[in-house]
């Protein structure tokens, strides 16, 4: 069993404001079992910092490429991030 633990932050790009998109990956990355934060960008991408099972956090960045209904994403910009503080959840941030 992989034990390994993983961190990112993933910037999503496209129709991603206004569709619910922040409360949908709130509660599928509670579902995984994930620590982070999701929110709106002045430029209409949404970020999400994940932690978490390298598994669980390559799930998650599968699910932000599909998006809630209503939501089209055109691309998902994911970056490894060595050492970060996570909440002890996943929240939505302003």
């Amino acid at each position: 069993m992989n034990n390994r633990k993983r961190a990112v932050q993933a910037r999503v790009h496209g129709r991603v404001q206004g569709v619910g998109y922040r409360i949908w990956a709130r509660g599928e990355a509670a579902g995984l079992g994930l620590m982070g934060w999701v929110r709106n960008e002045r430029d209409g991408s949404v970020t999400a910092w994940l932690a978490g099972a390298d598994a669980a956090v390559s799930a998650m960045i599968e699910r932000l490429r599909q998006g809630p209904a209503g939501a089209s994403v055109s691309r998902v910009d994911v970056e490894e991030i060595e050492t970060w503080t996570a909440p002890g959840d996943f929240r939505i941030v302003a």
